[in-house]
This record gives structure tokens, sequence and C-alpha cells, in this order.
């Protein structure tokens, strides 16, 4: 029998997986069980140590490689072993290259073969579908990775929780990492937000696994009922104009319970023939996933079962529908999908939303085969049916009246294959007719003679009624499922082009010019400012020109052979050829596409635009205030110390002199230096602030930093690392930067607490931190420009020192790096400054955390 899999999931390392993992191993053992450790990985923790030390251990196997000696988890003695249970950590580790296996998982699988229960450890970074989401947020690639199927199929997961600040306090107190190695990891991948991501990840990924076990144990027990573990609401949608609404009150029916699921399903009959607009489902889907929900389309012959089977698929709770817009002499013939679906929902509550299109009818659907086939079939009715008859009456001696009963049959059913139902009716009265004169006795007149006759010619007529219905509505879908297969193809050739990369507006019109083979498609559109008036509708100067391919662009609606008005604004003018009316609706799907790529692309471009000019801005009004505000504060102690000497009394000693004049130096200076690096700073460059970077060494930047901080710089400590390598930044805008950030940290450090700070190397990056031990706010308090919770207020200094942090985190943003705010372990904030080092040969970047 196959052993089972119990796994210990982790948000981050350090948060207790392998000491879990080893309680339960003693809890066990204590039970009777009979436990091993296959493998443990302790990396030094004393508490993790102390749950070893009464376990007994499978020896692990040394494995050479490269010169260099790794343990692995000896597989074969713990399965020679026959143990119960056997404690095997880290699940996503990979092998030393010489192993029986690349992946411990497939170890763990040879140990579940042999019968052993298993009990392992596994961090969220380590699942291979969230490999690219936690390199986003954490910027560290993850190289051990597990299949997720691997740690889905575990019998049992159990989340090992801990918050953020926890998790860093723990840190904080070595009981993680060694001394040397927790700075840098509480600034780098221990931020609180990195931590408080992945734990979001991985109470969302075992969310998803708890349903899908649920969904299981409903499916293994035949449960078909709705359980409300949680509200779920569907909408169903018909492909016409109230799905918006539909869609919208199923959102705030779902924003009233937080967590709630919206499901989005529209029902297409299994025979291929939609009767919805393109249009209208491709700018509800998009209305659907703007608001966090997801779209389904479903084929189904029954559109009120098939509603129900998803809603019960999925746990819905909530069914909204619209209601019918169809009139009321069609509903006395069939109650509608609306009241049909009430009837059988069971426990899942129903909402029938009114809205514009309510007992509107449906649009006429247009016939599956065109004029001329209907005329043809019209024409072979009333030409053909008479030269039938005028054959088979030389014939007569030759067949009998039941085989020219077939014969006209036969006839009927030809025609019904050419124009369809109404001719065939015409060709079967004609027909019965015609056999009535010329073949029924007595001949030559509307009479019958012999009962059975009669009873022929009728079983003709209806048969041929019957037959003609059955062929015209199988000619009819044919024609549609075929229009319907290649409006599909088109549209998946349209999204796939879009999904290879290809920009959207420009990969939607080519599409749409490759596929009908049209010599140019223009997207027109007309200008904000022309007053929409029949008159001046169609001018030419009226509209221009937003996106083109293919040859000669259309300037006006009119210079097309065919326009698709997408609204007033905008209309899709295509050249080459005129299309068929049963290509509208996929030219409106590709015209609604085209107007949501354009407004995309438009938005995309104005906020690029607007980015640097609104952050050079911001920039240079903060940097402004804030030096600014040392001039005049420089100004005034070199003028107060030049008016003192100047209105000397006697009493004033040279002692008192010499202090006043080296103020006054001082402050000019300062005044100097400030000037000079507002002019440096206030060069226009591409829109921006003006930069010049340079390698920078942080022990000659800092003693300049400690000038400038003045009164309060015996508060500093300073950690700087051997062999550090200088920064690539502006001397100026670094030292500003330092300056502020100190000033922040002084201002928030109460008496008696020194500051420090200290730089490390992190990669191809310097770190610069600054560290503060002020008060803990509450997390609702008012923040300053960083985030951070601003200082009491204190008149005009507090208010330079919320400029100052503004203007430090544009300044560094503008030499390339970046400020990051994180708590202090025990209290206060550190403010992280990650600047390029001047070194850029490429390092290895740190392993994963263990």
């Amino acid at each position: 029998m196959r052993g089972t899999l119990r796994i210990y999931l982790g948000a981050a390392p350090g948060v207790g997986k392998t000491y879990a993992m080893l309680g339960e191993g003693r809890r066990r053992r204590d039970r009777g069980t009979d436990v091993v450790i296959g493998y443990v990985a302790c990396h030094g923790r004393p508490r993790t140590l102390e749950m070893v030390d009464d376990l007994e251990v499978v020896p692990t196997k040394a494995m050479t490689y490269r010169g260099a000696t790794f343990t692995e988890m000896d597989t074969e003695a713990v399965i020679a072993r026959t143990p119960r249970v056997a404690l095997v950590d880290e699940l996503a580790h990979t092998n030393v290259p010489g192993s029986s296996h690349d992946k411990r998982w497939q170890d763990i699988e040879d140990l579940l073969d042999a019968g052993i229960d298993v009990v392992s450890t596994v961090n969220i970074q380590h699942l291979e579908s969230l490999n690219d989401v936690v390199e986003q947020i954490t910027g560290i690639p993850q190289r051990e990775t597990v299949p997720d199927e691997v740690v889905r199929r575990a019998d049992q997961v159990e989340l090992v929780d801990m918050a953020p600040e926890a998790l860093r306090r723990r840190m904080a107190h070595g009981n993680v990492y060694p001394p040397e190695r927790v700075g840098a990891a509480l600034s780098n991948y221990f931020r609180v937000g990195n931590l408080t991501a992945l734990r979001e990840l991985a109470m969302l990924w075992l969310a998803d696994k708890v349903d899908d076990q649920l969904d299981r144990y409903r499916a293994d027990h035949h449960i078909t009922g709705t359980w409300e573990a949680r509200e779920r609401v569907v909408v169903g949608l018909t492909g016409g104009p109230e799905g918006e609404t539909l869609i919208r009150r199923a959102a705030r029916i779902a924003d009233r319970s937080k967590g709630a699921d919206l499901f989005a399903i529209h029902i297409t009959p299994s025979d291929g023939l939609a009767g919805a607009n393109p249009a209208h489902l491709a700018r509800q889907r998009a209305l659907v996933e703007s608001l966090g929900g997801t779209f389904h389309h479903v084929v189904g012959d029954n559109v009120p079962d098939a509603l129900l089977e998803f809603a019960r698929g999925v746990n819905a709770t909530q069914l909204v529908l619209g209601a019918s817009r169809r009139g009321r002499l069609a509903q006395i013939f069939s109650r509608g999908v609306g009241v049909e679906v009430t009837a059988l929902s069971g426990s899942i509550d129903v909402h029938m939303v009114t809205h514009e299109a309510t007992k509107q009818g449906r649009a006429q659907r247009l016939s599956a085969l065109t004029r001329l086939r209907r005329v043809a079939g019209f024409v072979l009715a009333v030409v053909g049916m008479p030269l039938l008859a005028v054959v088979l009456a030389n014939l007569r001696g030759h067949l009998s009246l039941p085989s020219d009963i077939l014969l006209f049959l036969l006839g009927v059913v030809g025609v019904a294959l050419v124009g369809g139902l109404w001719p065939a009716l015409v060709a079967a009265l004609l027909g019965s007719a015609l056999l009535n004169y010329y073949f029924t006795p007595p001949i030559y007149e509307f009479t019958i003679a012999e009962a059975q006759n009669a009873l022929a010619l009728i079983a003709y007529v209806v048969i041929a009624i019957a037959v003609s219905a059955v062929v015209d509505l199988a000619a009819r879908r044919t024609r549609d499922a075929t229009q319907a297969s290649a409006n599909a193809a088109v549209l998946a050739n349209l999204s796939g082009s879009v999904l290879r990369g290809e920009k959207a507006l420009s990969a939607i019109l080519d599409r749409l010019r490759e596929t009908y083979a049209l010599t140019s498609v223009t997207l027109l559109e007309r200008p904000p400012d022309t007053p929409l008036t029949p008159a001046r509708q169609q001018e030419p100067a009226r509209w221009r020109v937003a996106a083109t391919v293919g040859g000669e662009p259309c300037l006006s609606p009119d210079d097309g052979d065919m326009v698709v008005a997408v609204d007033d604004d905008l209309s899709l003018a295509l050249r080459g050829r005129t299309l068929p009316a049963a290509d509208r609706q996929v030219l409106e799907a590709f015209a609604a596409q085209a107007a949501v790529a354009l407004r995309q692309q438009r938005l995309a471009d104005e906020a690029e635009h607007a980015r640097p000019l609104a952050e050079a801005d911001r920039m240079r009004t903060a940097l402004l205030e804030a030096v600014g505000h040392d001039l005049r504060t420089s100004s005034a102690s070199a003028t107060s110390a030049i008016e003192r000497l100047r209105h000397a009394d006697g009493n004033r000693t040279a002692a008192d002199r010499d202090e006043l004049l080296a103020t006054a130096a001082v402050s000019l200076k300062r005044l100097d230096h400030l000037s000079a690096t507002l002019v440096e700073m206030g060069r226009p460059r591409a829109g921006g602030l003006g930069t010049a970077v340079q390698p920078v060494a942080l022990d000659d930047a800092i003693p300049r930093v400690f000038d400038a901080i003045g009164a309060g710089a015996d508060r500093i400590r300073v950690q700087i690392a051997e062999e550090l390598p200088a920064v690539l930044a502006d001397p100026g805008l670094l030292e500003r930067v330092l300056v502020d950030l100190i000033a922040h940290a002084l201002h928030r450090t109460p008496p008696g607490e020194d500051v420090l700070v200290a730089a490390s190397v992190f990669g191809d990056i310097v770190e610069l931190r600054v560290v503060d031990h002020g008060p803990d706010l509450p997390v609702d308090a008012d923040r300053d420009p960083l985030g951070l919770p601003a200082p009491e207020p204190d008149g005009e200094n507090d208010r330079r020192v919320d400029l100052g942090l503004a203007v430090a985190e544009s300044l560094a943003e503008a030499m390339g790096g970046s400020i990051v705010p994180t708590d202090t372990p025990g209290g206060g904030i550190t403010m992280i400054i990650t600047l390029p080092a001047e070194e850029t040969v490429t390092r290895d970047r740190p392993r994963d955390p263990a």
C-alpha cells in the first residue's frame, strides 16, 4: 500500500516548517509510531537542533562533486530501515549530480511507493507556477522548484503561518540567520512588503487546493446541492446589449461579500449557431475581467440545463439573469430561460434583473439562404414540377402511381435543397395538384375515384412538407455552422496575433485586412471639437486617421467600400471590396476591439508622456522648497553674525569676534555650496533633473554629510563594510539625500539614542541603511512622502523634515537608485538607499534563502 504525504507549507524561510515537522515526528514517536529522520536541514538554529536530539536519524550519504563534498538523503537506507514514518526536509531540494534522482521529491516518491508515510516541508517560493511571481516581488530567482502537482497530490498540506513583523523579530534575535547575515537579509528578501506578499501567495494557493479538495469530495459523494462555503455569483449573458447592466449588478452583489467570486457565462447552442453579437460579448468579457471576474463560454443544447450545470459545478450561490426580451405571445408558448432556471435552481438564489431591452423582442435573424437561391427555388418549383409531370405522363404505361408520387417527392426535396422551405411548399402543393390531374383516376380531372389514391396524395403532401422543413432546417444549420466556424477561426487568429506580442491595434487592423483580402483598413476618428450634425457627419475635413494598415488610407467614411461604425466618434473604413452581410458580426467585433485597443494605446502614451514631466515637476518643487529653507537659514545666520559685528560694543572680546566671523564664514560657505548645488540640479535635461553621475567613495562623502548636519553629528554611528566599492551617483545629490535622511532619523530618535549609518554591497548594488530607534506609531497614522508615520507636529522643523524626505526620494531615483523604508527590529524605521556599484562585473546572485 502506498504511503501518505503530509507537507508543511511556509510563506518564507524561518517561519518554523522544519520545527513543526520535527514536532509532529516527536508526537507520533511518543504515541508508539516508528519514526525516523531521513533528512533534516537545521541551518545551525539551536531550537531546531534540540528537536532532533532524541529522534532516530538515518545516516546520510556523502557525495563528491567538483572537488567538494555534499551530504544527501540515503533513500535506499531509509527504505531498508522500513519505518512507518520518515521526516524528509526541503521537498524542492536539487540533488547533487550523480544521485539516483535529480530532485528530492522524486526520492520521496520512492519512499511513498515503498509504503512509508512521509512528512516534508516546502516554501511557497519553490512552487513552479509561482517562480516568476516570487522573483518579481523579491528580485531573487528561485533555482530550486517543485511542480505544483506534486504538492497538490499530497494527502495533507498545512500552512505554517507567521506575521511578517514576528518573523523579522525572530531574525533580529538571531533565531534564523547568524548575526553577520541578519542586516542584509532584513533589508532585502525579508522586507515587510515582500513577506506580506509571499504570505498572501501562500494563503491563496492553499485556498485553491482547499477548493479542489471540496470539489473532489462533492464529486466522490455525488453531492449536487450548493454548499455556501463562499459566495459565488454567476451572471448569464445572451450576447445582447443588456449584458453590461447584468454584469455590474452581479458585481455589486459579489462586492457585498468580501472574497466572493464572479463568473460570467455565455451558452452557445451545440449546432454552432451563436445568435449573439460578438461585439457585445467582447465588451462584456473586458468588463467582467476588469471587475475581477472570469468569462466562460459553454456549448449546450438546453440553455437552462447548461446554465444550472455550470452554476452547480462552480458551487454558485447566486445566479443573475436578465428579464425576458421576448414578447407576450412568445411567452405563452414557452416560459423562457429565466422561468425555467428559477424553477430548477434549487438552493441557488436567482436574481431577475430588468433592463431597457425587456420585452422588446429578439432581433430578427437573417435567413441562411441568399435571395438568389430562394428565387431559384421558386423558379424550379413553378417550372420543374410541370416539366416532371410532362415527362411522367409520357411514361404513364411504364410507371405506377406510387412511382410517380415518389418521383414528385424527390422533386420537392430537390427544390428544398435549392430554395429552402417556402419554395418546397409551393412545389409540394403544385405537385399534389399535378398528380391529381394527370395521374390519379379519373385523369384530367381534379377528382379522386379511389380512397387509397386520396390517402396516397395526402401522405405525399404531408411527407413533402415534413421533408422540406427538415431539409431547409439542415441547410440553414449547415450554412450558419460553417459561417460560425469561419468566424471563430478569424477571431482565434486575431487573439493569437495579439497574444504573440504584436502591437494590439496594428495587429487587429492587419488581421482584418489579411482575412478578407482588403486593400486597406483605416480606423477614422472624429476630432473632439467636431459638432455632431448630419450635414457635417461625412465631411472629409471632419475626420482624421487614427490608425491604418495596407495601401492608401481612407480619409473619410465615404472613401471606403464598406464602413463599420463603432460609435459617434469612431468608424472603421474598409477599402478593396464589399463584404457580405453574413460577415457583419465579425466586422463589428473587430471594430469594437480596435476601439478598445486605440483607447488603451492613447492612455498608455499619455501616461508615459506625463510621468517624467510630473516627476520632474514634483522633484523641482520639493527641491526648491527644501533648499530654499536652507538658504534662508544660512543667510539669516550670516546676516545676524555680521550685524552683531557691525554694532559691536566695547565689551566684545577678540574671541567673540572670532566666533562671529567663523559663524559668518561657515554660513556663507554653506550658501555658496547650496547655490552651486541648486544651479547644477536645476539644469533641464530631457525634461528631468540634471545629474552628473560618477564614482563616489562613501568614505569621502559621509564626512561632508557630518559637516552639513552640524549639531547632532555626534549621535551618528557609521558602519561601512571593508572593500566597499564606490557608488555611481551625483556627489551633490548623494550628499543631499544622506543629509535629509539622517536629519529625519535624528528628528525621530529620542535623546540618548544613536542613529546608525551602515553600508554593504549586495550583488551589483550598494545599500546604505539609515537606522533610527524612534517610537512605533499606529498603522492608521498620517503618512509622510515615503509612506512613513509622520512625526508629531513641531512647526517649521517638521515641515522641513517632510520636504527633505520628498527631495531625498526624488533625487535617489534621478541617480538610478531608490529609497525603501522598512521597520527596525525592536522599534523604529530603517531607510534603505540602493545605488549601483561602480564595479559592474557580474556577480552570482545569492542562493535562495534557506
